[in-house]
């Protein structure tokens, strides 16, 4: 392995690779298109860290969603993550909030997650 492809792979290792969504899901939800998509790298891996678990499903910083390796495109995991790039911009102070809300009532009743779960379950329902 050269110098350039060892970059590459220690790159994508830590940042995930770009990746496009299906076309059928852009049309289903146009929204998708706003974020920006990678695979793996080690944002999953420290979320999941975080949780106890080797990697979460996914996870989202800012405009971009990274899955873990193998999270499907599952319809209410890719608009849940979605939710949160709209958290983020919503609020400069979000990253801040989230993290209170996980240290004082933990992931699963944590206000933004709540949200998050809720909007995607009501625009599948939709669809």
């Amino acid at each position: 392995m050269g110098i350039a492809a060892a970059a590459r792979f220690v790159y994508h290792a830590i940042a995930g690779k770009p990746i496009a969504l299906p076309r059928e899901l852009i049309a289903r939800y146009p929204q998708l298109s706003h974020a920006q998509w990678r695979r793996g790298g080690l944002p999953v891996r420290v979320g999941g860290w975080c949780l106890g678990q080797p990697t979460v499903s996914a996870i989202t910083l800012w405009h971009t969603i990274w899955l873990a390796p193998g999270s499907p495109f599952a319809d209410e995991l890719l608009l849940h993550e979605f939710r949160h790039v709209e958290q983020f911009g919503a609020n400069p102070a979000f990253p801040l909030l989230y993290l209170w809300e996980s240290a004082t009532r933990g992931y699963v009743r944590n206000r933004f997650e709540v949200d998050a779960r809720d909007y995607a379950s009501a625009r599948v329902r939709r669809s």
